[in-house]
């Protein structure tokens, strides 16, 4: 019986899936493109993951399926001959401060396993035990030299996050100190003025009231104040108090509080923090240190008595993945011979482990470096690696934007790893822009032919030639070379940024100027230090009361504000819109209650005035049918409109509330044309390229491309004069005729006397810069410097610049 050569496809209509009828080769790369919106994640992720993952969960038992997150059911008539789905998602999660690059690829756990079976253990009087099968059998050990007993060392005993971590820093090799002069950033001010930082946290507005109790004066500046009045602000014990309060209402209200320092205000927060962001928002209350009982090894003494080849646990945890392969090689031949099978063994899972990571580029990454500090590219190709060592066959493998993050020296790594997965006896389908990964695929299909509502069917697709040739699609001249490279022209500098990142990292003594009023490229192979000198470095030192300790500004002349613009998901749920976001809901809202006698409030679907009651706004019931996934339907009630019948029988120019909700931005633009704060924040959208959204189209549903054009958009309509802008690898997402629209938009900014950096690797996004800082020459150890600035053609000539070889290239192809 011959294998099926295709994913069958019938009537998706998944979001803007126009009941599509497709096949998707199986046993091959096939990659997805086309303009940002126009259907492609709809397929790849809501279709083909949706279902192929829906139909292996349906093989386990019921009462594990109702344990297991399920992905909804997608739209569509039928599908045949899938294969079970599993999928990389666009941006992997952020670890948390445990993880280390070590954790995350498991390599930490054999380096354990072989430091606890072949290591030399040492007995509490201190002598050094050879290994030998006997003893890496057992659970106790007999000196042989003093016959005193003691306990074999498991592979917990060297785990940082178990039997073997730190007590002094908990295994986190760090200890967080609170820095006093954050607590008052600026000491000219009172503390009704709000001098104390901390007390502007939740939760803490009422503490004035309490320190006032304590015999603090609030309407004096912070600096002039006693001694003793600043002790009690700063580390006052935590007494009880009674204090009468105010309300808004003006009721008096007597109280009987707690008083809690600003110092026991910050730590308090931080040790009942079990968020990521929070511990962000706490960061600038702290110094970080290098733990003084483990020196940043994060293990506690008794794992640093073991040795394996000559070295400690923690000496190994700092070797780079390329140093960690050949470490296997080098304990086998120091063991004695009964114990070498099995450090043979073990050395072999040791390079099993390494190799796809070294596949993939990241030879530089250390294996005791901080999961949090890797980038989104290097998150996702350390999930990856993992697929690949799990050798699993007759698998449907979806990617979201594997190329996030990575420089095209790094693409040919990546394309090997999808061939890799293909050799196994897999299908692995890629949305991707990147067009040297698309050159390599065995099947193109092109989604279009626009986006949103004109997006949803597919326009061409083929092989890479095949769509070069196409005079359909909007791909084809970008994979023949016929497109136009060049889509803007140079501005000269007004003036420089200049500063010093003195050690962070792999960077020491970097010198970096960027010029005012120009688009600056930061560019460089994945791990050579991008966003330690911009994200860690350089926006801190503007944004933050005091720059870093690592960070020295020359002098930031005329840019009095600075705005990190990033491609993190908008909104938490439904509720959130493009509407909502950008700020045109407030007064469409406003008009709507001018026009009906009644308050803005009637006319919100987060309010009960106005949403419908039994969707409370949402539009939608989610109904729980335990082992199968969460069902959902229209409310049956409101059809979807999320507002309740008094709302809805209000119109203004032949629409509802809801009506409006349901226009494209393009539509609502012409629609309010006459109501000038209406008409900004949508036009501001429609020049970023999301004329196609729906103004009531859930902002968590969008990608990451447009999620950044979004948060560009709200700043369109802001005074940009004097305002650095820092873009995170906006190019995410993005089809390269988007690239083209969202280079325009960095001109506006540009032109409205704006300064913008851009953190990315696209080679478009490059050639377009007024000045690039090329930073390498490679990865980790390797990279940390400037190998290269100037014009992208001094780049590109630049022998020195692993960057301008591509654009060389790209520039003249």
């Amino acid at each position: 019986m011959e294998l099926p050569k295709a994913v069958k496809i019938f009537g998706a209509r998944t979001h803007n899936l126009r009941d599509l009828d497709l096949e998707v080769p199986l046993w091959s790369l096939v990659m997805l493109t086309g303009l940002s919106g126009s259907g492609k994640s709809s397929l790849a992720m809501g279709v083909l993951y949706g279902e192929g993952s829906r139909r292996y969960l349906e093989g386990l038992s019921a009462y594990t399926r109702r344990r297991v997150g399920q992905v909804a059911r997608p739209d569509v008539d039928r599908v045949e001959f899938l294969p079970s789905a599993l999928a990389l998602r666009q941006r992997p999660p952020v670890p948390g401060r445990r993880s280390t690059v070590g954790t995350l690829t498991e390599t930490s756990n054999v380096v354990r396993l072989m430091f606890s079976r072949l290591g030399h253990h040492l007995c509490p009087n201190g002598h050094r035990i050879t290994p030998n099968l006997a003893r890496s059998a057992v659970e106790w050990i007999d000196c042989p030299v003093c016959g005193v007993r003691f306990e074999h060392p498991s592979a917990e005993s060297f785990s940082f996050n178990t039997l073997g971590r730190c007590p002094g820093c908990d295994g986190l090799g760090v200890r967080d100190d609170v820095d006093p002069e954050a607590l008052v950033p600026d000491p000219g001010k009172t503390v009704a003025e709000g001098a104390i930082a901390p007390w502007n946290l939740a939760g803490r507005s009422y503490m004035p009231n309490v320190a006032a109790d304590l015999g603090v004066r609030l309407d004096v500046p912070y600096a002039e104040l006693s001694d003793e009045e600043r002790r009690i602000l700063i580390d006052g014990p935590p007494v009880a108090r009674t204090v009468t309060l105010t309300s808004k209402a003006g009721r008096a209200v007597t109280l009987n509080l707690t008083y809690e320092s600003a110092r026991a205000a910050v730590e308090n927060a931080m040790a009942s923090s079990t968020s990521e962001v929070t511990r962000q928002r706490l960061s600038p209350f702290f110094t970080s240190r290098t733990c003084p009982d483990c020196h940043g090894t994060r293990l506690r003494p008794q794992a640093l008595d073991s040795t394996l080849a000559g070295l400690t646990i923690a000496r190994v945890n700092a070797f780079t993945l390329d140093e960690l392969a050949g470490f296997g090689a080098a304990v086998v031949p120091a063991l004695p011979g009964e114990m070498r099978p099995l450090a043979v063994r073990l050395a072999q899972e040791l390079d099993e482990a390494v190799a796809p990571l070294l596949r993939l580029g990241l030879g530089y990454l250390a294996l005791d470096r901080a999961g949090a500090t890797l980038s989104t590219g290097e998150r996702q190709r350390v999930e990856l690696t993992g697929t690949l060592r799990a050798r699993s066959t007759g698998m449907l493998y979806v990617l979201d934007e594997p190329s996030v993050g990575l420089h095209p020296s790094n693409v040919a790594g990546l394309r090997s790893a999808f061939e890799a997965l293909v050799a196994a006896g897999n299908s692995v389908v890629v949305v991707d822009h990147d067009v040297l990964l698309l050159r390599g695929a065995e099947h193109l299909i092109e989604m279009g032919p626009g986006a949103g509502r004109l997006g949803g069917t597919v326009v061409a697709q083929g092989s890479p030639a095949e769509l070069a040739a196409d005079p359909r699609s909007v791909t084809g001249p970008y994979l023949s070379g016929r497109a136009a490279v060049r889509v803007r022209e140079a501005r000269r500098p007004t003036g420089w940024l200049a500063f010093t990142v003195d050690r962070l990292y792999t960077l020491r003594d970097v010198e970096a100027r960027v010029p005012l009023g120009c688009l600056t490229l930061v560019t460089g192979v994945s791990g050579s230090g991008k966003t330690a000198l911009i994200l860690d470095s350089l926006v801190p030192a503007l944004t933050r009361p005091r720059p870093p300790a690592h960070v020295r500004l020359a002098d930031a002349g005329p840019i009095r504000r600075c705005v990190e613009v990033d491609a993190t998901p908008i909104g938490r749920n439904a509720r959130s819109t493009p509407a909502t976001y950008s700020g045109a809901f407030d007064p469409i809202r406003r008009l709507y209650g001018r026009a009906s006698g009644r308050s803005p409030g009637h006319f919100s679907y987060n309010t009960a005035a106005g949403q419908c009651p039994t969707c409370e706004g949402l539009g939608e019931l989610a109904l729980d049918i335990q082992y199968l996934p969460d069902l959902t339907v229209t409310c049956p009630d409101c059809q979807g409109a999320r507002y309740n019948p008094a709302a809805l029988e209000v119109t203004v120019d032949g629409l509802t509330i809801a009506d409006v909700m349901r226009l494209s931005v393009t539509d609502a633009v012409d629609h309010f044309a006459g109501h000038p704060r209406i008409g900004a924040p949508l036009r501001a959208m429609e020049e970023v390229g999301l004329g196609y959204l729906c103004l009531g189209e859930p902002t968590p549903s969008l990608s990451g491309g447009e999620a950044q054009r979004l948060r560009l958009a709200t700043a369109l309509h802001t005074d940009q004069n004097g305002v650095l802008y820092v873009f995170d690898e906006p190019s995410i997402g993005l089809h390269p005729a988007d690239v083209a629209t969202l280079l325009k938009v960095l001109d506006r900014l540009l032109e409205a006397g704006a300064t913008v950096v851009v953190i990315d690797h696209d080679l478009d996004v490059v050639a377009n810069a007024d000045h690039v800082i090329d930073l390498g020459p490679g990865g980790g150890p390797d990279g940390g410097r400037i190998v290269a600035t100037g014009t992208p053609e001094q780049i590109a000539a630049d022998p020195a610049s692993v960057t301008g070889r591509w654009l060389r290239s790209h520039l003249d192809p």
